[in-house]
């Protein structure tokens, strides 16, 4: 078997350009690059945990929470330390970390979006709140805004049926949307 080894910088231009996201079908757009701002004690704690762990079997994962716990997410930057320590391939650990949705590519902002698309919000268009809020800040889903202050996420369900649509910004929710009063409620947080 032939194993295809991606240069860097092929990763890196993946990174800044393709998102995949799956809302009625799959979408390729672009990406926004939030600056990573990662500190030497940082790095030291990761460096640290991968010492400790790094022989033993199945480490991967172990490593790879604890890089997010030190860092809020797993940045390029984060992942390169990883694959360079343990001496494992950059695509290997970009497909654990976009396989499993409990790691996170992007920061989350100050104010963590969630817009329910499950079946009752998605009949009564909260797709089309997620798009608007999508072309409002600027970037999809999974995504933070470069400053820091917006993230934006899909969920399936928030147990607000009877209030549908239902978007979240951290713990306020806010039901029976319509598209035209996105404005005046981010305003609310600028």
């Amino acid at each position: 078997m032939n194993v295809v080894k991606f240069d860097d910088k092929i990763i890196h231009v993946l990174y800044l350009f393709l998102y995949i996201t799956e809302i009625g079908g799959i979408i390729l757009e672009k990406t926004k690059m939030v600056p990573f701002h990662g500190t030497k004690e940082q790095e030291a704690n990761l460096l640290q945990a991968i010492a400790e762990m790094k022989d033993e079997k199945g480490s991967l994962m172990p490593i790879m929470q604890k890089a997010q716990d030190i860092y809020g997410y797993l940045p390029y930057e984060v992942q390169k330390i990883i694959s360079e320590q343990m001496d494992i391939p950059m695509e290997k650990i970009y497909g654990v970390a976009t396989f499993y949705s409990q790691f996170n590519l992007y920061p989350k902002g100050k104010y963590k979006i969630s817009v329910c698309l499950g079946t009752a919000c998605y009949v009564k268009g909260s797709g089309d709140i997620y798009n608007k809020l999508m072309e409002k800040l600027g970037i999809a889903g999974g995504e933070c805004t470069s400053d820091g202050k917006f993230s934006l996420d899909a969920c399936r369900c928030v147990g607000a049926c009877g209030l549908a649509p239902v978007m979240m910004i951290n713990e306020e929710v806010y039901g029976r949307l319509t598209v035209d009063e996105i404005d005046g409620i981010l305003a609310k947080y600028e």
